[in-house]
């Protein structure tokens, strides 16, 4: 009697063991709060800048595409942390969210964590063994608010469209944070300023010459004739460039023409800032004479664009894939970089693989899996 209930109190401890440790995988980490900018549910903070307004601006429209065409154009892999060994890649590190390519998946966190500063998916499937989530899709920022703790440090619920979700298992949030607020928020003024030129810019297009007074220095007209006098005034200025006036009116300009604004010298300038902004060479949005490049020192600016521009958001993304909630312990979630974005000439790699050979580093058979190629033998192949 005593043997029986000693084994069932300690199954029932193992059981409860099971379920913590379950618990825990299932628990989604809520990060801490970073930054001034606190976005809650009862404490809602809009950017001062929205991001389909900020994308009305070319320079802007073109870092996002630059960080996010080449970032989700990156091939994702599986590694063993310890040894560098690429393992099999789960299900959703070549596809996170079952109906979009992982290329869109990538593009739109990497836009997430350039215009606000964090990202979200959303858990959509999780493995039955150990409580992973098996699957994902992005959540838009705008759609998601949070609460926190009393001293605005921890978040302690999400929502959804003020909907709350689950803190943990299937429809609970995963959160990608960047290195800073996003430049929604600290490039407000620069993003906002351009959107001001450019709109300066199409009104003095649209505008066939400076605007001005029409001055009557005879008898008052009617309203009805003034306002039919501006009409004919615009009607004719959209169909011919000189003017005549009677002996009793007089034209005064009250702005400067587009040249004397200066708005090409204007936008030149907030390109560059807008460049500075994002962290992208200016050069890559034209913002300043291009210098002739050789095919090497393209290698060059590829790596240095990967190692002060891209990176910050590579680092979020991976180091965020690899946290034990998501991927096991000991293993790690990486962009396949080199074999792709910082490729270099075959010719460059053939002479460091035979230096390789030559001191002893690797067997010819190692040699010939680097560059993809068959082992001696077709050991597999039918």
């Amino acid at each position: 009697m005593v043997s029986f209930m000693t084994m069932g109190l300690f199954r029932k401890a193992e059981a409860v063991t099971n379920v913590d440790k379950r618990s825990s995988l299932l628990a989604q980490y809520a990060p801490q709060i970073m930054g001034e900018n606190l976005n809650s549910l009862y404490n809602y903070v809009l950017p001062r800048v929205q991001r389909n307004e900020a994308m009305s601006v070319p320079s802007v429209a073109k870092c996002r595409n630059l960080l996010s065409g080449v970032i989700g154009g990156l091939p994702l892999n599986l590694y063993r942390k310890s040894t560098g060994e690429e393992l099999g890649n789960p299900i959703w590190v070549d596809q996170p969210a079952i109906n979009q390519p992982r290329s869109v998946t990538m593009a739109w966190t990497v836009d997430s964590l350039l215009m606000y500063g964090v990202a979200y998916w959303q858990v959509t499937e999780v493995y039955a063994e150990d409580g992973r989530p098996s699957r994902f899709k992005w959540i838009p920022n705008v759609k998601v608010t949070f609460t926190t703790d009393l001293y605005g440090m921890e978040v302690t619920q999400y929502y959804i469209e003020a909907q709350p979700v689950p803190m943990s298992g299937v429809g609970s949030l995963i959160t990608f944070q960047a290195f800073d607020e996003g430049i929604l928020e600290r490039g407000s003024e620069t993003i906002r300023a351009a959107i001001d030129l450019r709109k300066a810019a199409v009104l003095a297009a649209s505008t066939p010459m400076p605007s001005g007074v029409l001055r009557n220095n005879g008898a008052d007209l009617d309203p009805k004739e003034v306002a039919g006098l501006l009409a004919a005034w615009k009607n004719a200025r959209n169909n011919r460039s000189t003017a005549y006036l009677t002996s009793t009116l007089e034209y005064q300009p009250t702005s400067f023409s587009p040249k004397d604004m200066m708005y090409d010298e204007a936008q030149q300038f907030l390109a560059t800032e807008i460049s500075r902004l994002c962290n992208i060479p200016a050069y890559m949005l034209s913002a300043e004479a291009n210098q002739s490049m050789t095919y090497a020192n393209v290698l060059d600016e590829r790596k240095q664009f990967f190692s002060l521009s891209l990176a910050p958001y590579v680092c979020a993304i991976e180091d965020r894939l690899s946290m034990d909630d998501i991927t096991a312990r000991g293993n790690a979630v990486r962009f396949d970089v080199d074999s792709s974005f910082l490729a270099t000439e075959p010719m460059e790699r053939l002479l460091v693989i035979e230096k390789m050979l030559s001191l002893g580093l690797i067997t010819v058979e190692q040699a010939m899996e680097m560059e993809d190629l068959t082992p001696n033998g077709s050991e597999g192949l039918e």
